[in-house]
């Protein structure tokens, strides 16, 4: 085969330019068609790249905020315990005052985790609210909740064992901190499925234009070949044509 510097007035149009960039394509003038394939096809993947990128950062919002919930959960639960001692009659009104100190470190502890709950300085438990999240370059979004944890929202500011009261409020503040818990693990399990989806669709886009590449430059190194060949045969029939033609002048000095 002949050297790569014996291959003339190749430009970066030629085969071996295309070899070299391992198939790829840089101008509308080399292939049309598949310059707009390939770049329709680089366009899907960096949508979804970016969307995986927007997708991360829900599920980190989605985690803090369950977690947060977790934690505001567990204040409920300690209320509902402290209530049920402080429903007995032969407590002191003391032993009431005492119950009740405790449950306001509790409620104050609810509404210090809503309000601190935020991510990217987005607060995430003081306002019910629904932020789109785009997941990839074709309009597709998921969503992540906000809500309302505050004692405010939950109905429970006033809660006071030392006075008549109600456990029932406690209880559908337990529900609705369950029902919040509930839909941000269903926005977490479809973040979950897009993130796999765009992970798998972006896999096969990039085997896809990965293929066309390696069969660019395979056509591109079959004509580099033809032309090498052909360039050698032309070189050989014009030492053969010299030859002859030198064999004849010397015959006519005979």
């Amino acid at each position: 085969m002949s050297s790569i510097s014996s291959v003339g007035g190749y430009s970066d149009n030629s085969a071996y330019a295309t070899i070299a960039r391992g198939g790829t394509i840089n101008k509308a003038s080399e292939d049309a068609a598949g310059l707009a394939i390939q770049e329709k096809t680089k366009s899907q993947v960096n949508g979804l790249d970016a969307g995986s990128e927007n997708l991360t950062s829900a599920k980190s919002a989605l985690n803090v905020e369950e977690g947060a919930m977790a934690g505001i959960e567990d204040y409920l639960q300690s209320i509902k315990e402290l209530s049920v001692k402080a429903a007995n009659g032969t407590l002191s009104d003391e032993d009431k005052q005492s119950i009740q100190a405790q449950i306001k470190e509790y409620l104050d502890g609810i509404n210090e985790t809503a309000k601190g709950t935020t991510f990217n300085e987005k607060e995430l438990l003081t306002k019910e609210d629904s932020l789109e999240v785009a997941s990839d370059g074709n309009g597709s979004s998921e969503k992540v909740s906000t809500f309302n944890a505050t004692t405010d929202a939950l109905g429970i500011t006033d809660y006071d064992v030392t006075k008549d009261f109600d456990m029932s409020k406690i209880d559908n503040a337990i529900d609705k901190i369950s029902g919040m818990r509930s839909t941000t693990g269903s926005e977490t399990n479809g973040v979950d499925h897009a993130l796999t989806y765009n992970s798998h669709a972006a896999m096969e886009l990039n085997g896809y234009q990965m293929d066309k590449e390696e069969d660019n430059a395979v056509e591109a190194l079959q004509e580099l070949k033809t032309k090498q060949a052909l360039d050698s045969y032309q070189a050989v029939l014009q030492k053969q044509q010299q030859e002859d033609k030198q064999a004849q002048n010397m015959a006519l000095f005979v």
